[in-house]
């Protein structure tokens, strides 16, 4: 089933972090804040950074 992809080390991260098959683009931005939150101690993520994730997911 295709779907959307995420890496971390695709926005500059040094970070394994990889998710897949995600079905929309808007559940994989809650799956990425969870994680940046959870692995990275963001309390909030800057504007610039949520662009970056923007532009890095991919449509598998």
């Amino acid at each position: 089933m295709a779907g959307y992809k995420f890496r971390c080390r695709d926005i500059g991260m040094q970070c394994d972090f990889e998710v897949k098959g995600v079905s929309s683009e808007q559940e994989m931005m809650e799956i990425v804040a969870a994680h940046a939150k959870h692995a990275h101690g963001f309390t909030t993520i800057p504007q610039n950074t949520l662009n970056a994730v923007k532009n890095a997911i991919k449509k598998e």
